[in-house]
């Protein structure tokens, strides 16, 4: 039952359950999405396209928070970083979080009604992602690999959106997304390993043990691999591969962050993954900008 406070209290709250305070979350599920909807387009997306698409990863960004904290709600107390979550403290309550959760998901799904009808049939199974990768945790050896395919569903989605299909190149960016996602999500769940051991909590982090680190890098460099892959499909040339290259500096730094192992260091670098992000899209729109205006 949610604590008797103010209307205003409870806005902060919801803001805090959603994570809206929390940008990070937003940032590493639009970045693939963005790629999705620049490479399908040829570098020239539609504008009402970016905008849907844009507006509906942060309403399922917010909805996935809500429910993951639903789930954990029983195990985030136990967690250094999670006990002061709103379902922990009582200033939200189960059902107000379950009925915010599906007022989300209802909202996103009525703002990609005007796009093509794959589209639509594609977000059932994206809804049906972001709400049960919460509980893999509880059986799944490696969750960050559920958690890259239910972040990057906007890749096939934003193909979609453009194509009225789905090529291989949005396949293999979804794989992409998927080795990328157990890279940082590792780099977070290195923070609460201590927690999530004496809890029960699965995670790769635990899964991987000493070879955490070594997975990461592992991780980053087929993340690499798979994009300069989708490049080359799709005629991308040195502009792209410089902003690949940039985001293997990335990389490399990051490797200087969880080394050691040290919690506020791997958080850091998990934080840090928006710039790989930016800089693989920066790589490619730039690319496409130069081709469409004929300097390439």
């Amino acid at each position: 039952m949610s604590r008797s406070i103010g209307w205003g209290q409870r806005l902060q709250a919801y803001e805090r359950l959603m994570r809206l305070d929390k940008p990070i979350g937003i940032l590493l599920l639009l970045w693939p999405t963005l790629w999705a909807l620049w490479v399908s387009s040829k570098g020239i997306p539609a504008p009402l396209v970016v905008w849907i698409f844009v507006l509906g990863t942060v309403l399922m960004r917010s909805a996935g928070c809500v429910i993951n904290d639903w789930a954990d709600r029983g195990f985030d107390g136990e967690v250094e970083r999670t006990r002061g979550r709103p379902l922990v403290t009582g200033e939200v309550s189960s059902k107000e979080a379950l009925l915010l959760a599906a007022g989300l998901s209802l909202t996103a799904f009525l703002i990609i009604l005007p796009l093509d009808r794959l589209v639509i049939l594609l977000s059932v199974p994206a809804l049906l992602l972001a709400g049960s990768y919460p509980f893999t945790k509880r059986f799944l050896a490696i969750p960050q690999a559920y958690l890259g395919i239910a972040f990057g569903f906007g890749i096939p989605m934003g193909f979609a959106a453009h194509l009225g299909a789905v090529p291989m190149e949005a396949w293999l960016m979804l794989l992409a997304n998927v080795f990328w996602a157990v890279a940082y999500d590792t780099e977070y769940a290195m923070v609460d390993r201590p927690d999530d051991l004496r809890i029960g909590i699965r995670t790769s982090a635990i899964t991987f043990g000493r070879f955490d680190v070594v997975a990461v890098m592992l991780c980053y460099a087929m993340t690499l691999a798979l994009l300069a892959w989708v490049g080359h499909l799709s005629g991308l040339g040195l502009v792209y591969d410089l902003g690949l290259g940039v985001a293997a500096g990335i990389a490399g730094y990051h490797y200087t962050l969880i080394r050691e192992r040290d919690r506020a260091r791997c958080f850091r670098a998990f934080l840090h993954n928006n710039w790989f992000g930016a800089a693989v899209f920066a790589g490619l729109a730039l690319d496409y900008l130069l081709r469409n205006h004929g300097n390439l």
